[in-house]
């Protein structure tokens, strides 16, 4: 009896050792990760002057590609979400012949690289393109126009709305549809009333990630309109024509910016959600 308890406290002791190594070794490789994702950017707001950066503040041009850059983001993805929304709940509710296929084309724009985006999304909006012509009928250039950077925006960002929308709409019981369908319902009111307001975490979360995506996005953007800027294209702009002393204070005031948005829009999404 003596030698099974000090058994099962040796046991007990390696297994204590063994958890806490492995405790520390995953502290260790986490702390590097945070290291990685951090020190660049502390890199580059230690290198950046107040004095630089208060005058990239007051630039007109700084201040006018940031409204262009965050009202067309905003924009495209509250229009988005009129379309992405039914189509999560569709893909997270329904099964049909060809859902992965269906899965796939919405992943798409993920796994493409940017310029192939832009590229892709020039041919859309093109002057010899359908949707071109239709525009030229009534006078407009959707090349270089604000409506192109929306799309260019759009186009790369709608996967990750209607992918956390759908895994928001997949968590819902169905019972509870069914439940209010069978009292009379129409199918619109059970998701108005129901399907949505439940994953609304998770559809505040996909339109978030949306919103900072097309925000951020350089690549597709550049292509179909290089001017009017927005801030990711007046980086590389000023970055390309004056040197990176230059480029420095604008990316460190978007990246200020893009972090203060993000946080907002994540704290109205909890205090939405709590109430």
């Amino acid at each position: 009896m003596v030698f099974l308890i000090f058994v099962l406290k040796n046991k007990m002791m390696h297994l204590r050792q063994n958890y806490t190594t492995v405790r520390l070794v995953f502290l260790f490789l986490s702390g590097v990760m945070l290291l990685f994702i951090v020190a660049p950017l502390l890199g580059l707001f230690f290198s950046t002057s107040l004095p630089a950066l208060f005058e990239t503040m007051k630039d007109p041009q700084v201040k006018g590609s940031i409204g262009l850059t965050l009202g067309v983001s905003a924009l495209f993805t509250v229009l988005a979400g009129f379309f992405a929304l039914p189509l999560a709940y569709v893909m997270a509710r329904k099964e049909f012949r060809g859902k992965a296929f269906v899965q796939g084309l919405i992943d798409i724009p993920i796994v493409l690289p940017h310029s192939a985006a832009g590229i892709a999304v020039l041919g859309f909006i093109a002057r010899d393109s359908a949707l071109g012509k239709l525009a030229e009928a009534f006078g407009l250039n959707l090349v270089g126009s604000p409506f192109a950077i929306g799309v260019a925006m759009a186009f790369v960002s709608v996967p990750f709305l209607i992918n956390a929308a759908r895994d928001g709409f997949q968590a819902v019981p169905e019972r509870l549809e069914q439940a209010a369908r069978s009292l009379g319902a129409s199918p619109f009111r059970v998701f108005r009333q129901i399907s949505l307001p439940l994953a609304r975490p998770s559809v505040i979360t996909g339109l978030v990630l949306m919103f900072a995506r097309g925000m951020s996005e350089f690549g597709a953007v550049v292509i179909v309109a290089y001017h009017p800027m927005t801030t990711p294209v007046l980086i590389f702009d000023r970055f390309n024509s004056y040197g990176l002393e230059y480029a420095k204070p604008v990316a460190v005031l978007f990246i200020i910016l893009c972090i203060a948005v993000f946080m907002v829009l994540r704290l109205l999404g909890r205090k939405k959600t709590k109430v």
